[in-house]
């Protein structure tokens, strides 16, 4: 099983907390960290913005990224939420089998 970590922002904390607990209700991941606040310099309309935002990584299934990135746009409140992968390449097998089971779609606990 492929695993990813989806690292995202949110506009702020409750925003992520809605977002991430969704996300683990849904068994879309296994588990979401806020990470915080962070400063953001972006570049936006032709122009360059400043803004706080709340960084958050969700650990899931590979299978799973698709339908949570659907998740995730319609729960987020910006028009191009940032939501990208990078693959999980090595780790602790004990925890690589948790999060499978832990997203696993159509199961309990």
């Amino acid at each position: 099983m492929a695993a990813f970590l989806v690292y995202m922002t949110a506009a702020s904390a409750e925003e992520a907390q809605t977002i991430g607990r969704t996300l683990v209700e849904e068994r879309l991941a296994a588990c979401v960290n806020i990470l915080g606040g962070t400063q953001s310099i972006y570049r936006w309309n032709d122009g360059v913005e400043t803004a706080a935002e709340v960084a958050f990584i969700a650990k899931t299934r590979a299978d799973r990224f698709e339908a949570l990135t659907h998740r995730v746009k319609e729960l987020h409140s910006y028009d191009t939420p940032c939501i990208v992968a990078l693959p999980v390449v090595s780790g602790n097998p004990g925890f690589l089998e948790w999060i499978a089971a832990s997203a696993a779609p159509g199961t309990k606990g």
